[in-house]
């Protein structure tokens, strides 16, 4: 059967990407591939569930421009469909008079990104919204919010199914050749063919891409973050999200404290990198993964500049007492015994040769076939509006 577009991938950007093709064509046949056996195993599982404010990105980046758009577009989705979330708010802390320089940046990328009611606090204000975190100052960012995106993505896909679309688990694409008229995708047992093509492949998208774009200028290097969890007589001490100011040569935010929809305490991650794309676990390995990361020039060049950061990582991956010791420069009262083992997820991070980590999303297409190539953080609150912008492209091509 020839569909009018194959998506290969289905965690929350290939879901909204099938969402919004059908929401402005729902004549089109559609028709996802997902090599696991349901939605959102990987990056959008295995995340804190933040809805994410804009406060951070570069103005007129598409990391700004998507999150503040599809914020709006994630809480209307969840009030007409009635998924759970909470607007809860966060606070952005700096622990030392050398980091406010960064929060002013911080609070003015925020303005320049139309963000309403976020208020530089004193260490005192700060302490009236988390009694038990230490601050020189603060930002009060009341967008902020907490939500399931494994539930959301389901949501996706019920509607996506509501419309006549069809998805099939369990399919690991092998190769994808674009011919003069359609596409073929072709699977170790079956080939699908389609007018069109978009991959979403998260933690395998650059290898996905390379299938019809060999001379890709970028690999993805996994990042494994590890979380520890607050005990139950501890919450109290995290009334909802606690951030550091983060180190702006790194495309993480740092360990913090986040109040999940659930009721759990999440602090944490760490960013230590992973040897296996898919490798939840400190022993986790796969030798192809292992191999393409360690012969790519880019990180090469990553590894000498930021050795000393990375070691440190690995470190606290092994020493809960070091980690503790991180996450203490934020609540000072906590003690190992107050942590349990948490999760853990694995960040795609995509490196270009010259060591660059691109920080901002990325979508490489042609005739029939578009590749989203890096959707780091925020693309969970963004989705919808990502998956829009991929709706149009593709309804061009049609």
């Amino acid at each position: 059967m020839r569909y009018d577009v194959i998506i290969v991938g289905a965690g929350i950007v290939g879901l909204a990407s099938a969402l919004k093709i059908l929401e402005k064509n729902n004549s089109l046949n559609i028709l996802i591939l997902e090599k696991e056996e349901s939605v959102a195993k990987h990056q959008t599982g295995n995340n804190s569930g933040v809805i994410h404010s804009g406060i951070y990105y570069k103005p007129g980046s598409l990391k700004a421009q998507n999150c503040v758009e599809g914020y709006k577009m994630l809480l209307d989705f969840c009030e007409k469909n009635e998924v759970d979330y909470q607007i809860c708010g966060k606070v952005i802390v700096a622990t030392s008079e050398k980091e406010i320089p960064a929060m002013e940046n911080i609070f003015n990328r925020g303005i320049q990104n139309g963000l309403k009611g976020i208020k530089k606090l004193s260490a005192k204000e700060l302490r009236e919204i988390e009694p038990h975190c230490s601050g020189v100052e603060g930002i009060l960012v009341p967008q902020t919010g907490i939500i399931d995106y494994k539930k959301v993505s389901e949501k996706y896909l019920e509607i996506i199914k509501h419309f006549g679309a069809k998805i099939e688990f369990g399919v690991k694409v092998k190769n994808i050749i674009a011919k003069s008229g359609h596409c073929e995708v072709i699977s170790p047992n079956k080939t699908y063919e389609s007018k069109f093509v978009v991959t979403c492949a998260g933690l395998h998208s650059d290898r996905i891409a390379r299938l019809t774009n060999p001379d890709l200028p970028l690999r993805m290097i996994p990042f494994r973050g590890e979380y520890y969890k607050l005990k139950e007589e501890k919450k109290f001490l995290v009334n909802s999200l606690i951030y550091p100011v983060p180190d702006p040569a790194f495309p993480f935010l740092g360990v913090h404290f986040t109040r999940m929809i659930h009721g759990e305490v999440e602090c944490g991650p760490n960013a230590v990198f992973s040897f296996k794309r898919e490798g939840y676990k400190k022993n986790s390995f796969n030798l192809r993964d292992s191999f393409e990361s360690f012969t790519w020039s880019g990180f090469h060049k990553i590894a000498r500049k930021h050795w000393k950061m990375g070691m440190g990582e690995f470190y606290r991956s092994y020493s809960k007492h070091a980690f503790v010791k991180a996450l203490n420069k934020l609540i000072p009262e906590i003690v190992e015994d107050d942590l349990t083992t948490g999760g853990a997820g694995v960040r795609a991070q995509a490196c270009f040769k010259d060591g660059t980590l691109l920080d901002d999303f990325y979508i490489v297409e042609d005739k029939r076939v578009m590749h989203v190539c890096n959707a780091p953080s925020p693309a969970a609150t963004a989705s919808l509006a990502i998956g829009s912008h991929i709706a149009n492209g593709v309804l061009k091509k049609l």
